[in-house]
């Protein structure tokens, strides 16, 4: 009987969000004609992409490395910030200064039992700050720098994938 609720409450969610997503094309076809070119950005748990609205087409854009999807990872070095395939490649090597999975801590108490069973599985250090959960990442040169999950997400990954749309429109 609780697989069948939760079958249904599955299907429920999923109707919301198909009827959001032809809501959102509805309207961003109608938009589309006033701006121009529109920049969509998918900010994934796993994967991230980003798309391009232009001339009534989408585009999803590829990364560097020819891919239409990039690893939702951030990963310092001593010399620089890598993002995507590049984050993910070498966190074998680098473990506690790649950051991955950043999305489902955002909006959740440090205190949560998510968070705390998380904490044990990501090489990466959680912290509490304010009784939310942080990232605590060895920048360079013992540098330690503490993000909320929305700017390691959001701030540093964003950066990473608008620099491909933006390569991509000046191609």
């Amino acid at each position: 009987m609780a697989g069948s609720a939760r079958a249904a409450g599955a299907l429920v969610v999923l109707a919301i969000v198909t009827f959001g997503c032809l809501f959102a094309i509805s309207i961003a076809k109608e938009e589309a004609t006033k701006l121009g070119t529109v920049i969509g950005i998918d900010l994934g748990t796993t994967y991230s992409c980003v798309g391009v609205y232009k001339n009534g087409h989408v585009e999803i854009i590829a990364n560097d490395q020819g891919n239409r999807i990039t690893p939702s990872w951030v990963a310092f070095t001593e010399s620089e910030r890598l993002i995507g395939e590049a984050a993910k490649n070498q966190a074998a090597v680098n473990a506690e200064r790649t950051v991955f999975d950043v999305k489902r801590l955002i909006g959740r108490k440090f205190q949560d039992k998510e968070v705390q069973k998380d904490m044990k599985l990501v090489p990466y250090k959680i912290v509490n700050k304010d009784g939310k959960p942080y990232i605590q990442v060895n920048i360079k040169d013992g540098e330690t720098k503490v993000f909320s999950p929305e700017e390691e997400g959001e701030g540093g990954y964003r950066l990473g994938l608008l620099e491909d749309t933006v390569i991509f429109q000046n191609a």
